[in-house]
């Protein structure tokens, strides 16, 4: 079941966020599951049940962070090919209007989350950027990379993934 962001009544969306909550059919649920995207919205872990996951960290003064911006973009656009979701964490914790400036001004066109994951999933805040956290399936850290990735690298790093984009 994927949640859906458009609240159907003006106000609700803002509330759910302030609360933490996600928006859901037009009732407000609070959940673990719930998360917040620097774009405003709010989007649900289970809505990439199935899929592996690469969360990206980053920041504004790494180069080699600034450097695969365009592979995560490539990836993020070819997503229903690869099967691959690609999520961005900015490592300074920037926030609000900061952090969607920051958005656009580097190119990032893959969604970032609000709040870094690394809790829910059970691993340590990165300490060497860019890294990159890929989520298997199962929900369960599959692999850790460190330095500037690469498509391939990135696919070849959640294999179910890279199966899909052969056969395509």
């Amino acid at each position: 079941m994927r949640l859906r962001t458009n609240a159907p009544l003006p106000g609700v969306r803002s509330i759910a966020r302030y609360l933490g909550c996600a928006v859901f059919v037009g009732l407000v649920a609070c959940s673990d599951d719930a998360i917040r995207l620097a774009d405003g919205t709010t989007a649900a872990w289970s809505q990439w049940d199935g899929e592996y996951v690469a969360i990206n960290y980053w920041a504004e003064w790494c180069v080699p962070c600034r450097e695969e911006i365009p592979e995560l973009n490539a990836l993020h656009h070819d997503r229903e090919a690869t099967r691959l979701v690609v999520l961005g964490v900015n490592y300074d914790g920037i926030s609000g209007e900061s952090l969607a400036t920051l958005i656009d001004e580097m190119g990032i066109e893959f969604p970032v989350l609000v709040s870094d994951p690394s809790k829910r999933f059970g691993y340590d805040v990165p300490t060497v950027l860019p890294t990159t956290v890929i989520i298997g399936p199962d929900d369960i850290v599959h692999e850790i990379l460190i330095g500037p990735q690469t498509r391939e690298s990135l696919l070849h790093a959640a294999p179910e993934s890279e199966r899909v984009r052969t056969r395509t």
